[in-house]
């Protein structure tokens, strides 16, 4: 039976019908909107901070210590942090992370390999992470490995979290 009471949309009658129940295969059907990925939590690594935090010879080649971190942050992106160094959150120990290095000076030629993305930073390296931080960690889990004291305060507002070096070194 066909209903003289307009729809919602002012529809009436059997076309109202229609476009109430469509037929299976029907031009009409709703189509179903793809649900996008979730993001990977994301790994910012202050490199010179790092680096600089062991004395094994770095500043004799600054280019050479920063290709050595990245080769070990490859592992990272695949099997998470180890949390024997230090304290990191329990989303960071598992596999899947995003692992952006950002490098500042002499360091800033180092590319990226694999599952390490590889920021120079045109100026102050320290600007760099938290530009990567808004425009990266937004809307996901993000932390940000480093000991300066400034930066953490800076990247925290933004909603990430703080680990220091040992959490990326052997």
């Amino acid at each position: 039976m066909t209903s003289n009471r307009p729809d919602a949309e002012g529809v009436t009658g059997a076309a109202a019908e229609a476009v109430a129940e469509p037929l299976v295969g029907s031009a009409v059907e709703p189509v179903a909107e793809p649900v996008p990925e979730p993001l990977p939590p994301l790994l910012v690594v202050d490199a010179a901070n790092v680096v600089g935090s062991v004395p094994d010879g770095w500043w004799r080649d600054r280019h050479a210590a920063n290709e050595r971190l990245r080769d070990r942050l490859r592992d990272v992106a695949a099997t998470g942090l180890d949390p024997a160094g230090g304290r990191v959150p329990d989303w960071a120990r598992r596999p899947g992370l995003e692992v952006v290095l950002v490098v500042e000076g002499r360091a800033r030629a180092v590319e990226g390999i694999g599952t390490v993305r590889v920021v120079p930073a045109p100026g102050s390296g320290d600007d760099a992470i938290v530009e990567v931080v808004r425009r990266d960690g937004a809307g996901r889990r993000c932390l940000v490995v480093t000991s300066d004291r400034e930066l953490r305060a800076r990247v925290l507002t933004l909603g990430a979290e703080v680990a220091g070096p040992a959490v990326v070194l052997p």
